[in-house]
């Protein structure tokens, strides 16, 4: 930086005396060699000197600030404890940076014309306390025989004034308990009833500070470094907070610690869940910052020791569940009491969370996917399932269930599990090759199958290439130029049909036809459809999700080199091809064939506030867009899917036969058997009900699990069983 001249910052001192900003700082040199002068130099070379320490302490170039203080003032401080005391200073306040003005005055001690007082202003600028300013602060210059020139007299005051006489910063944080998370009727899914030990000590009483030292690490599973630095940053009669150790710990070693170490000891809530394999794919998890987090939560008011949102429910609604920190920036004695409050930024209370699911609703999902593994020995090929109901009139999400699942309770800090079984369970989960961290409902991405037919059915009726009525004869063979021929899954054919009936007995080769005939018009037709509801996402911020993919033309040629032709048109027209979509994307799209075409955002968040007080949140359905499908469009998709599950030649008929209860509801359904290479196929069920007053949707998807007919299809009805009539199925495999 450029120094100025003692003449110019005569100038530009006066003009700092009526609050200017300050000017660049000049030059100091080192202690030069001794030389007599007659007398002291005059008062803007004083305010040179001062301008010039406030610069370097501005600009943290402690070297320079160093050599800015007097000689006795060096032989008092050596360099690297000097340097020390500004440092620590510095990150006891969280500083970012510091500004300063001039004051009013500068002038002679009356009695010692080699004295001069500088008053100024700082402005501290922290991450934690925000910006605060120190006012009328006084800074001492001494014409330094020695280095023949003006310096400060400098003392640890010069940071703060009580810091001369032993004063230490100490920043005192006033951390909420995180709030809790609730489910839809209020029943506790996390909150803050687990319990730690909080290890304190006063530095003097500490007879062996190495022994001590040994003994806590381990203990609190530290690097010692962490607690030795605790212990450096003390005075001697401070109670020190030096860590937190498991309840099992503290009943093994509280009384060696006491010896050792002199130690009291606190309890304080950490996070626990009740029920911690519920939700775990929806709650989340909790944890300390990343590094590289600690610059933006430090200027939030925490630190790397809190225990903040990581993901799901937990990481998305983090800033409300976590609220704001108080903190108070202290000067205390050596005794531990307070000097001064030197600023302080109050608490903000954090705030509950109430879910759209029901944890029973949850559970029983749970129940019916794992009664079906066990009972179809499904883990001998399926690595995993979803399934979730959403109500179709709000985009709330009712029950979203990914298996297989696990408890959550396995990631908390000073987990309830113990941290030996905790970690153990981790490592198993990591290693599971059934991925069972994945939240497959939002994460997951698979070839549809045939319940893609939905969507190819809005794109060549809606579009005009068919009519609602199309006729076809289904021979149970589709052929096309170029030897290219597909066949059906039933051998022989479905004979004629419509396009509602095509839904309802799943017919690959009319589907085929609609494939091959929307290219024939269009080749953009059929994926622009598709990708309304699949590909882009649905728009859920609760929970991080896979946009699923669609191919077109356009993608083919830019990644491919190749040309669409009528085998991509064909494929994913049933759903295969490189289609690959979210068991969420599914359920959003059957919801709105049931509301008319409005497609909701899905949430899993009802409301948000104080317990007791006004929601400061409450969700509202979110139409993030339209279907744009005509409505007689949608009668006849609803039919086919109404047929499925009632008419002989439903596809999923036999399985809801003779559940009456349900059939005089009604459920209207669409069955998928999704190709997954040399792998069993994916079963998918699609679904809403009821019928005439359709109030969720389902989506079942059991990943290789075989037929959507013969498994997501019976897992579906026992599931919409409970949901309405509250009734608990015992496993049994349908009759065909």
């Amino acid at each position: 930086m450029a120094r100025i001249t003692h003449s110019r910052l005569l100038f530009v001192f006066l003009v700092l005396l009526v609050g200017c900003s300050p000017a660049p700082k000049a030059l100091v040199q080192p202690l030069p060699t001794v030389a007599s002068m007659a007398q002291p130099p005059s008062l803007d070379d004083a305010a040179n000197v001062a301008i010039n320490f406030l610069e370097d302490w501005r600009l943290a170039d402690y070297d320079s600030l160093y050599n800015t203080i007097t000689f006795s003032s060096q032989e008092s401080n050596a360099k690297d404890a000097f340097i020390a005391t500004y440092t620590d200073a510095a990150e006891a306040m969280t500083l970012d940076s510091l500004s300063y003005t001039p004051g009013a005055s500068l002038f002679r001690d009356p009695q010692r014309a080699d004295i001069v007082n500088f008053s100024y202003n700082v402005t501290f600028n922290t991450r934690m306390l925000g910006s605060f300013d120190d006012t009328d602060r006084t800074m001492q210059l001494v014409f330094d025989k020695a280095a023949n020139a003006w310096r400060v007299a400098w003392t640890p005051g010069d940071i703060f004034a009580l810091m001369a006489s032993g004063g230490k910063l100490k920043m005192e944080l006033s951390v909420p308990s995180r709030a809790n998370i609730y489910d839809d009727k209020g029943r506790v899914l996390a909150d803050q009833s687990g319990r730690v030990v909080s290890v304190q000590a006063v530095k003097q009483d500490i007879v062996d500070w190495g022994a001590c030292l040994n003994l806590l690490a381990p203990a609190m599973g530290k690097d010692p470094s962490v607690i030795q630095k605790i212990y450096d940053r003390s005075q001697a009669a401070w109670l020190m907070d030096l860590g937190i150790i498991e309840p099992a710990v503290y009943d093994a070693q509280h009384t060696q610690m006491e010896t050792t170490c002199g130690a009291q000891f606190e309890s304080r809530p950490v996070r626990q869940y009740s029920n911690g394999t519920a939700a775990a794919n929806i709650l989340g998890t909790v944890g300390y910052p990343d590094e590289a987090d600690l610059p933006t939560i430090e200027a939030e008011g925490f630190n790397s020791d809190s225990i903040l949102g990581k993901s799901g429910i937990e990481g998305t609604w983090d800033e409300t569940l976590r609220g704001h920190p108080g903190a108070r920036l202290l000067i205390v004695g050596p005794g531990g009491d307070t000097l001064r409050e030197v600023t302080r930024v109050a608490s903000t209370p954090p705030q509950s969370v109430w879910l759209t699911i029901d944890t029973d609703l949850q559970l029983q999902l749970q129940h019916i996917l794992a009664s079906y593994y066990a009972s179809m020995k499904l883990d001998s090929q399926s690595k995993g399932a979803s399934a979730v109901i959403m109500d179709i009139h709000t985009g709330a999400i009712l029950a979203m269930v990914s298996y297989p699942t696990y408890d959550i309770n396995a990631f908390a800090p000073f987990s309830s599990l113990g941290s030996t079984q905790a970690a153990a369970m981790i490592a198993q989960l990591e290693n599971d090759p059934r991925r069972p961290l994945l939240n497959r409902p939002t994460q997951g991405a698979y070839p549809l199958g045939s319940v893609m037919k939905l969507a190819s059915s809005m794109a060549v009726a809606d579009s005009g290439v068919y009519t609602l009525d199309q006729p076809y004869v289904c021979t149970g063979i589709f052929t096309r130029e170029g030897n290219f021929t597909r066949y059906d899954w039933l051998p022989g054919g479905h004979g004629h049909v419509t396009l509602p009936s095509a839904i309802t007995q799943s017919c690959n080769p009319y589907f085929y036809e609609v494939g091959y005939q929307l290219n024939l018009v269009n080749p953009e037709i059929l994926p622009s459809y598709q990708q309304r509801f699949f590909g882009k996402g649905t728009g859920m911020t609760d929970l991080p999700e896979n946009p699923g993919f669609i191919p077109d033309p356009e993608w083919k040629i830019q990644n491919t080199g190749l040309q669409w032709t009528q085998s991509d048109a064909i494929n994913i027209a049933i759903g295969q091809g490189e289609v690959q979509v979210t068991p969420l994307e599914v359920v959003r799209m059957v919801a709105a064939i049931a509301n008319g075409g409005t497609l909701y955002k899905p949430q899993l968040v009802a409301k948000a506030g104080i317990l007791g007080e006004a929601s400061s949140y409450t969700m509202i359905p979110n139409a993030v867009a339209d279907a744009n499908v005509k409505q007689a469009v949608f009668d006849v998709i609803r039919k086919g899917m109404c047929d499925v599950t009632t008419k002989s030649y439903g596809t999923a008929e036999f399985v809801f036969r003779n559940d009456d209860a349900l059939q005089q509801i009604g459920v209207c359904g669409k069955t998928g058997t999704a190709q997954d290479g040399p792998r069993p196929t994916h079963a998918w069920f699609a679904s809403y009900a009821p019928r005439d007053n359709p109030e969720i949707a389902t989506i079942v998807m059991v990943e290789n699990g075989g037929e959507g007919s013969g498994v997501a299809a019976p897992i579906t009805r026992d599931i919409l069983d409970y949901f309405f009539f509250g009734t608990k199925h015992d496993y049994a495999p349908p009759a065909p």
